[in-house]
């Protein structure tokens, strides 16, 4: 089980990476793909850090989860 959890560091980065860039954007429909692609990168790194046991990391996507969930409604408003 701990080798699946290790499968998603890379994919969690490269994710958070992508929406880092999208969310540059000047388009709301292109901020809120980016808060999404947030999203799924923060469930991934919860994911990873659960089973790293990385109570930190965990402690702070979700933090930043709900930031993300905010942002989209923000932009949806826009």
């Amino acid at each position: 089980m701990e080798e699946i959890f290790a499968l998603l560091e890379w994919p969690a980065m490269a994710i958070s990476l992508a929406a880092a860039w999208w969310m540059g954007s000047k388009k709301p429909g292109k901020r809120i793909v980016a808060f999404s692609m947030l999203i799924v990168g923060n469930l991934m790194w919860i994911a990873w850090g659960w089973g790293e046991a990385a109570w930190a990391l965990i402690a702070l996507n979700v933090g930043l989860l709900a930031l993300n969930v905010r942002g989209i409604r923000k932009n949806e408003d826009a």
